[in-house]
């Protein structure tokens, strides 16, 4: 099954809480789940118990559209993670997030697209991957001369701030994973324990 192109805000809602999917328009306070707080479709705003199982899959469904992964490759994550107290910390380090992390894409979309066609380098070197892993001192920038440069500019103004385990130069459009992410540092509305249930059923 391919990605899915449908509208994202809705994953959002569907979630229960803000994916970050739409990064310009949830900076200027227009984000789906401020306007309609509930899921989408005509039964959205019943109130429902769900299951202890339901429970655990919404969990693990919140993870992958927050990173943005297909199933095959969450599962993939989870098992070179071995479970679930470093699958937040290796999703957090992969290629994309990082670049996302730094400022230099409004989303994690965004900042996939720039690492698949080539616009981005780590170490000086041309990294295409979006699920490369970072290591402490990896070096990430952006290729001289590129024509996303004016793209990543105008994300670099509308970041908020970077986080404590990487360290980033928005006028040069460089940045450095200064340290691993520790658990408090990550912020990820997802609770990696009801995943690990999840797959031990």
């Amino acid at each position: 099954m391919g990605r899915d192109t449908g509208p994202v805000e809705k994953r959002s809602r569907r979630e229960g809480v803000e994916l970050e999917l739409k990064g310009a328009r949830l900076l200027e306070g227009k984000g789906a789940m401020e306007r309609r707080p509930y899921p989408p479709g005509q039964h959205g705003r019943r109130r429902q118990r769900p299951s202890e199982y339901a429970t655990r899959l919404r969990e693990k469904q919140k993870a992958k559209r927050f990173y943005g992964l297909r199933e095959r490759q969450f599962r993939g994550a989870y098992e070179r993670a071995g479970g679930g107290a470093q699958l937040l910390r290796a999703l957090e380090l992969r290629l994309d997030n990082v670049v996302y992390r730094l400022g230099f894409a409004t989303t994690r979309a965004q900042a996939r697209q720039f690492v698949s066609h080539g616009h981005i380098r780590v170490n000086g070197r041309r990294v295409d991957l979006p699920s490369a892993q970072m290591k402490q001192g990896d070096v990430v920038s952006l290729k001289p001369d590129s024509r996303v440069e004016p793209l990543v500019r105008e994300a670099t103004e509308l970041v908020g701030r970077v986080p404590p385990w990487l360290l980033a130069d928005h006028d040069e459009l460089w940045g450095s994973v200064e340290r691993l992410p520790e658990h408090d540092d990550i912020g990820a509305p997802v609770d990696e324990k009801l995943i690990v249930e999840f797959y031990a059923k």
